[in-house]
């Protein structure tokens, strides 16, 4: 009997939403492999400024450099959260100035 195995298909949000490796090298890069925060050597081009669990894309434009601890901890769950996304948001538009928030989002097609 011939069987072919099971290949698990991603849905077409969780593809839009990932981060390809190269935006991740074009996010560290454009960041200096720094943390935008606070600027540890330790930081991994990760962070997805809107969510993925709100649909935010993988895209340069929402994705930054960021340490994992403490950093982007803090920048989802932490006391300081509305503060960082504020200098997070005015990081972006410093590199992108016709940046905008809704573009950042998953639409079905």
């Amino acid at each position: 009997m011939n069987h072919t195995p099971f290949k698990s298909k991603k849905h077409k949000r969780t593809k839009a939403t990932d981060i390809p490796q190269s935006v991740k090298r074009e996010v560290y890069e454009r960041d200096g492999g720094r943390c935008v925060i606070c600027g540890s050597e330790h930081g991994m081009p990760e962070a997805h400024f809107v969510p993925r669990s709100r649909g935010g894309l993988g895209i340069k434009e929402n994705i930054v450099t960021i340490c994992r601890v403490p950093c982007h901890y803090e920048f989802d769950h932490g006391y300081r959260s509305d503060e960082l996304h504020e200098e997070v948001r005015q990081y972006l538009i410093s590199k992108y100035p016709d940046w905008d928030e809704s573009k950042l989002i998953y639409r079905r097609d």
